[in-house]
């Protein structure tokens, strides 16, 4: 007998996944983008995940957000195609930038004190 976890050729193809980029998307954005599928469209992402990558961080998010599916949360509206917002600079964080950078001009040494004698 077969276990479906280590044999590759089970699960549904990716062109079946209601993630079209899924293979693509950073595991960081992914709890983001699941969030807006129900409960068999994250299945078949799941069956996906375990047929081919099988990572398992990946796998605990995706049985996670299956588990609160099943015990009556809602998905979120959205699209799971589209890729979660990019988060701003942290306050406080460095204005630098080459526009904000200095002028480069020459070093303004020892302007106003001249060696010569006052007077």
């Amino acid at each position: 007998m077969t276990d479906d976890r280590t044999n590759k050729t089970t699960g549904p193809r990716r062109d079946e996944l209601p993630m079209p980029d899924y293979d693509h998307v950073p595991v960081g954005t992914l709890t983001h983008r699941i969030r807006a599928l129900d409960a068999p469209a994250l299945e078949k992402v799941l069956e996906y995940e375990r047929a081919h990558g099988d990572r398992a961080p990946v796998v605990t998010m995706l049985e996670h957000r299956l588990s609160e599916l099943r015990g009556g949360a809602e998905p979120s509206g959205g699209d799971p195609g589209v890729p979660a917002p990019q988060q701003a600079t942290p306050a406080g964080g460095s204005k630098v930038s080459p526009q904000t950078a200095a002028e480069p001009d020459g070093p303004e040494r020892y302007s106003g004190t001249s060696s010569q004698p006052r007077g």
